[in-house]
């Protein structure tokens, strides 16, 4: 593997991109461009389009790159090869470009930046890279991938052009995202993907929160003993009765255990946890421990976890031979789609403070913010409780600013799609923790064009937009051909720079608090 000889800006390097622009015909991006010894690579603008500079004098290096065109370079008999940005020549140009590849964070404070179309990556780094935080630039759940119409491999290959085009050599993160199933595991595992969040919700029995003495008395006998690796006597033994003492703050909290509280825990996670274990040990068997960051996530169920629920949740999975650097407990309160934190904050920092206390005194490992889009609110209580053992993950209020972006700049599509939007909440909303009403949002037949960017601040709105991201990507119009896509990513290409500037500043906002 070639090593890199120059940096970014030499007057050699400066010269350099202007020859390739004078040879290209195109607006070569200065802090793209990145030299081994043998070749040296850039990123180049030609209209709307995006295009892979590679110029060698080795036409045995330049094989390995598809081309649109090429032509050789006389004044130092180098060939220059222009490529599309396809998967092939993103997985030759890591070869050669190491950096670009996704690596694992570990213990790292992390923030991760889901971006349901790929243009958002330049945006997210420019937010980033001053902060403390390292970046986890491509991360995609199954179901979103699903519902863009977007490949495993192409949601890594989207952040690492971005991360190419302006330079940015502090290594990302790539996160398979809610993973459920094995065969999900093994798509991400061929993709690349350095982080893998396992969601067990399915396998939560929330009811347990109800139960009676009797009803979680049955439900415990019945639970996975042979996959859990315990018999029911012998959990109870390992926790009831046995006092745990949490460091919180400046006080120490006693965590007793009652026989009720074990078997509520039990019943209500217990499944979950068999389901965990099994998935890492499904994913263990296709990479070595150390080549991967595992997150487990009980964000998305109906009610709260308990510090008992955690403390049992990470006892059993360090039992079982799990080994994780994140997990997302639910936080009392309510963490819609694309919105502030909704909920008492005293509550919330009382739990939090708990939560944080015991991710140190069986970890250490992060405690992981889902939902983590627009939580102004509860970001200096994370930041003041947690410190640098924090994972943020957000995701769709990047699509809400590339709505902002086109409202400014094709009023009459971002119409469409807002209608179009409307319309389809009603049915998409189902997936998602949220309270928008559309009777309540602003309406957008009452506004002139300069008001309509402002929509994307009000709450139902933002709702409307954040869970309808699907349809509006995949919807056909009567010609068969996409409806709403086409147009919108032609929109974003047009007004890169504008669409970046509002990223930067909108997820400055987020990554402030922690700083």
């Amino acid at each position: 593997m070639s090593t890199i000889t120059h940096p970014i800006h030499t007057p050699e390097s400066d010269a350099l991109v202007q020859r390739i622009a004078d040879a290209s015909g195109g607006n070569v991006l200065p802090a793209s461009v990145a030299g081994t010894e043998a070749a040296t690579f850039a990123l180049m603008r030609r209209g709307v389009e995006k295009l892979l500079v590679a110029v060698s004098q080795s036409t045995k290096l330049l094989d390995a790159f598809s081309h649109v065109s090429a032509q050789p370079l006389t004044e130092n008999r180098s060939l220059l090869k222009l490529c599309p940005l396809t998967h092939d020549n993103a997985a030759a140009l890591r070869r050669h470009l190491p950096w670009l590849c996704p690596v694992t964070f570990g213990m790292a404070k992390s923030f991760g930046a889901g971006d349901r179309l790929g243009l958002a990556t330049p945006g997210h780094i420019q937010a980033i890279r001053p902060s403390p935080f390292r970046a986890v630039l491509a991360q995609q759940s199954i179901r979103e991938m699903s519902r863009t119409d977007r490949s495993a491999v192409e949601v890594i290959d989207d952040a690492m052009w971005g991360a190419f085009q302006v330079g940015f050599r502090a290594g990302f993160g790539a996160d398979a995202d809610h993973l459920k199933i094995p065969e999900d595991i093994d798509t991400c595992v061929e993709a690349g993907y350095t982080m893998y969040t396992v969601d067990p919700g399915d396998h939560v029995d929330t009811a347990a929160d109800t139960d009676s003495d009797s009803q979680l008395s049955e439900k415990y006998a019945a639970l996975p003993w042979n996959v859990l690796q315990t018999s029911p006597r012998d959990c109870q033994r390992g926790y009831v009765d046995k006092p745990v003492e949490l460091v919180v703050g400046a006080d120490t909290v006693t965590l007793a255990v009652t026989n009720v509280d074990l078997l509520r825990a039990a019943v209500k996670y217990g499944g979950a946890v068999a389901h965990v274990a099994t998935l890492y040990a499904h994913l263990l068997d296709r990479l070595p421990v150390g080549t991967f960051d595992f997150e487990v996530s009980v964000d998305e169920t109906d009610s709260p976890t308990t510090p008992v629920e955690h403390f049992y949740i990470a006892s059993e999975l360090k039992r079982l031979g799990v080994t994780w650097t994140s997990l997302a407990p639910r936080f009392p309160g309510r963490f819609e789609k694309g919105v502030d934190f909704i909920g008492d904050l005293n509550e919330f920092r009382s739990a939090l403070a708990q939560h944080a206390a015991i991710a140190r005194q069986l970890g250490p490992y992060k405690i992981s913010l889902h939902s983590g889009s627009d939580k102004f609110s509860i970001y200096p209580i994370i930041a003041e409780l947690v410190g640098d053992l924090v994972h943020v993950k957000t995701a769709g209020t990047s699509y809400l600013e590339a709505l902002r972006t086109l409202a400014a700049t094709d009023a009459g599509l971002f119409r469409e799609i807002l209608d179009f939007s409307r319309e389809r909440y009603p049915q998409d909303r189902a997936t998602y923790h949220v309270s928008a009403d559309i009777s309540a949002a602003a309406d957008p037949a009452r506004l002139a064009d300069a008001e309509l960017p402002q929509t994307l601040d009000d709450f139902h709105t933002r709702q409307i937009c954040h869970v309808t991201y699907g349809s509006v990507l995949s919807v056909n119009g009567s010609d068969g051909k996409p409806r709403f896509r086409d147009r919108l990513l032609g929109r974003l290409r047009k007004h890169e720079e504008r669409y970046t500037h509002l990223l930067e500043n909108h997820f400055r906002k987020h990554v402030a608090p922690f700083c």
